[in-house]
């Protein structure tokens, strides 16, 4: 399985189905920015609030998020990336509405950084592509990871799960999934092999007005 079945498979076990209605009824980018005429005033108010709220990532924060958020959910021949469903933009608006998410992620680049800067002299947005692989696979998968990389683990696994959720309830994720919503069924009739078996048969009527 490739990085993106992978998440898709325990995104689909795991998202409530009240989130993927939502995000299908909604025609903005993410589930943080439904509809406003569906919301009660007070949702409004609040929404415009955060909004309102200097940026919690400076450049170079964001910047590290961007890249780390299309490693999580590249581009492929199905649909765009993460960055494409503007989910850094969704974990910035997260880390503001939730303010316990702030000092893991401030802390979780810090060290991404810190550790890029050991290993391969530069911050982890100047390094190559191969390198920041190298990076992410040292601390994607917790069991396979060194003890002294516990800090990173706890960072990735926590940057992942704000990718996901705002990759798969962004319209563009949903369409991913393959998730249609209730949809009318299109019903043909009875085939003409049972109608005639019967001796029935449809009358121009039904035909024009059913069929």
């Amino acid at each position: 399985m490739d990085r993106r079945k992978s998440i898709k498979a325990m995104f689909i076990g795991t998202v409530s189905a009240t989130v993927l209605v939502e995000a299908c009824k909604n025609t903005s980018t993410t589930v943080s920015e439904v509809n406003m005429d569906e919301r009660m005033q007070e949702e409004k108010d609040y929404a415009v609030k955060i909004k309102a709220e200097p940026n919690f990532f400076d450049a170079h924060e964001m910047a590290t998020v961007v890249v780390l958020s299309d490693i999580i959910i590249p581009k492929d021949a199905v649909s765009g990336s993460a960055t494409d469903a503007k989910v850094p933009e969704f974990i910035e608006f997260i880390v503001k509405d939730m303010p316990d998410h702030q000092i893991p992620m401030r802390g979780g680049l810090k060290w991404l950084d810190l550790h890029s800067n050991k290993k391969h002299g530069k911050s982890f947005v100047e390094c190559t592509k191969q390198e920041q692989i190298g990076i992410v696979d040292e601390i994607a998968y917790p069991k396979k990871a060194k003890p002294e990389h516990s800090q990173g683990v706890n960072f990735f696994n926590n940057i992942r799960d704000l990718v996901t959720t705002g990759f798969y309830t962004a319209e563009i994720g949903v369409k991913d999934l393959g998730y249609m919503g209730n949809v009318p069924n299109m019903w043909a009739g009875v085939p003409d092999d049972v109608l005639k078996h019967h001796g029935l048969a449809y009358t121009e009527k039904e035909l024009k007005e059913c069929i």
